[in-house]
């Protein structure tokens, strides 16, 4: 389905309605589609999912730059 973006403000929890069944809506501006509606698909999120194929030199870590310093922790954390 594809709407204007007036009759989309317009029909906003209609158009919502519509998704939430499946449907796919392009809303578009002078006859450009901008933008689509289609329905959310929650992503599960994996901690340690690479765990064991990356490493790291702990070396990299052994110099802080001052600058960076401050910016995380303020003026007092470089001295």
């Amino acid at each position: 389905m594809n709407v204007n973006i007036h009759e989309a403000k317009t029909h906003l929890s209609r158009l919502l309605e519509r998704v939430a069944a499946g449907e796919r809506v392009v809303i578009s501006k002078a006859g450009k589609p901008i933008a689509d509606l289609v329905p959310h698909q929650a992503s599960r999120v994996a901690f340690g999912g690479l765990k064991g194929q990356l490493s790291y030199d702990d070396a990299a870590f052994a110099e802080v730059d001052p600058d960076i310093q401050r910016m995380f922790y303020g003026d007092d954390a470089a001295s």
